[in-house]
């Protein structure tokens, strides 16, 4: 088996590639000596391109939908469901640090329909500006507490809320707080977050058809 000269393996960028056979349909299958991988040299399917899930990740970030995503990497939008799910699952939480500071605060969108309100909580660490922890369910201390409880294990030093009196029962005194502007940096997340992904927004036809979906989409604007 001869060394190939010519095929840079996608993965791993090494120029280790050998022939290993072919497909079914005739396609000639390089193998990576470097990372074991085995890939095509070209690609009827256009989901299965080493570089998509890149692509997917990169759109979803930028707000893009799923038909408009679906279009532009010209794939099926049942294949693009599965592509986001299956890169959701491989996304791991944040490590939280202990003793820091955290804001948290609710946004209200829709799932399935426009009449099934959904609530959006999730927690800002203060110094980093990043979103260390999420949860998708109705407004209740359920919700909330998922989101309070990850804050209480890395013993925050303090958790500043709004004026919703659910937090009272769920956060201790001395370790919560509710100050003017001090949620200002969540608050404008919020805005944020309405302007990149269209299915939060509370005017629009463009909400989430499932729970599940809508986590996948969080999971990976957040974490990816």
């Amino acid at each position: 088996m001869k060394v190939s000269d010519e095929k840079t393996c996608p993965y791993c960028k090494e120029l280790t590639a050998i022939k290993n056979g072919a497909t079914k349909n005739k396609k000639q299958q390089y193998h990576c000596k470097a990372c074991k991988k085995r890939y095509l040299s070209n690609y009827t399917y256009n989901a299965y391109h080493p570089n998509i899930n890149a692509d997917i990740i990169l759109f979803t970030k930028e707000g893009l939908g799923i038909r408009s995503t679906a279009r532009i990497l010209k794939i099926a939008a049942a294949t693009l469901l599965k592509r986001i799910r299956a890169i959701a699952k491989q996304i791991t939480q944040l490590v939280i640090k202990k003793g820091k500071e955290y804001e948290v605060d609710e946004m209200c969108t829709y799932v399935k329909r426009k009449n099934n309100f959904i609530w959006l909580v999730y927690a800002l660490e203060k110094e980093s500006k990043k979103v260390v922890s999420f949860n998708v369910g109705k407004r209740t201390n359920k919700t909330l507490s998922r989101v309070v409880d990850t804050l209480k294990l890395s013993n925050a030093k303090k958790i500043f809320t709004d004026g919703l009196k659910n937090y009272k029962y769920l956060i201790e005194s001395n370790v919560h707080a509710v100050k003017r502007h001090a949620t200002n940096h969540i608050e404008r997340n919020n805005l944020t977050i309405r302007t990149h992904l269209k299915r939060s927004n509370r005017r629009t036809i463009c909400f989430s058809r499932s729970y599940v979906m809508l986590d996948a989409i969080l999971r990976i604007y957040f974490w990816a």
